[in-house]
């Protein structure tokens, strides 16, 4: 039977004008997977709600988060001009909350990205090298272990004084150990793949290696870790602040409102909660946000 020649030239027309199916990427497909995560989209909203009032404070027409006044102290949440009351030297507390967001956010998220990119290093420096020097680092590593976290932050920040910089820089050598060890276990089960063989057999050197061929593979499941690590660091750097060892007044930044406010819990426990539902709030929406992209960079599942 043969096929008839218009039929012929209709399929070829049909072949040329179907469109290309195009394969999707491994990060497309995350980004798709984490946009239908109605969870983590409300926490990434919040968040950036949270960093763009933060950023822009000084284009909000806010009260001075500085200027006081003991005849409006302790006004309660709903007060004509001060929709979030006052604190108990009558600061507006809406100005104070989101200015003191600038500095709650920079002393909880910058430990963490310097942890990151020092803690990467040395894992990755540790996982493929392997041997003595492995041994080395891991083993130093082990050490800040024997320490719970907050114990160790309350030691470093006690030693070197209280002050914003002391605090991130506590902060840092906390995290540092936790990620070092996440790396340097990725970068274990990585080292012995196929292309990394096949890397070393054409000749590349260890930091060509290291560099081209494995932080791609390796720095998805630290950089998932690390966010997780924010929520935590949120709450160490307010605990620092609260208790005298991060954030000095005048300086509105949560750890240190809730402080100077707890005097007042009895007398205004909603206004005195305030700086508690923001540090919540923010490290609640770290930790679901990290679950979701975790939950979505596992394609096998």
């Amino acid at each position: 039977m043969h096929e008839h020649p218009a039929m012929t030239v209709m399929s070829d027309t049909a072949l040329q004008a179907a469109p290309a199916t195009r394969a999707r990427g491994y990060w497309a497909t995350v980004g798709r997977r984490i946009g239908r995560d109605k969870v983590s989209m409300v926490c990434a909203l919040v968040l950036a709600l949270i960093f763009l009032s933060a950023l822009f404070a000084p284009w909000l027409g806010l009260a001075d988060p500085y200027q006081g006044s003991m005849i409006r102290r302790l006004r309660h949440i709903g007060t004509p001009n001060y929709p979030l009351g006052t604190d108990e030297l009558g600061r507006d507390m809406l100005a104070r909350l989101i200015y003191g967001g600038r500095l709650s956010l920079i002393i909880g998220i910058l430990p963490v990205i310097l942890a990151f990119m020092i803690g990467t290093t040395l894992g990755l420096v540790a996982g493929y090298v392997g041997g003595r020097l492995n041994t080395a680092i891991m083993r130093t590593i082990d050490v800040f272990y024997a320490f719970p976290s907050v114990l160790l932050a309350i030691a470093i920040s006690g030693a070197l004084g209280a002050g914003i910089v002391n605090s991130i820089v506590s902060l840092t050598i906390v995290f540092v150990p936790q990620i070092t060890r996440v790396a340097e276990s990725v970068t274990t089960g990585v080292r012995n793949m196929d292309f990394v063989e096949a890397a070393r057999a054409s000749g590349a050197g260890p930091f060509t290696i290291m560099r081209v061929h494995m932080l791609g593979n390796v720095l998805g499941p630290i950089f998932v870790y690390a966010t997780g690590l924010i929520s935590v660091s949120m709450i160490l750097a307010a605990g620092l602040s609260f208790l005298g060892l991060g954030t000095k007044p005048p300086e509105p930044e949560w750890g240190l409102m809730l402080n100077t406010l707890r005097t007042a819990i009895y007398l205004n426990p909603w206004v005195a909660a305030l700086p508690g539902v923001m540090i919540f709030a923010v490290s609640i929406c770290f930790n679901l946000l990290s679950d979701g992209l975790r939950s979505a960079m596992d394609i096998r599942n």
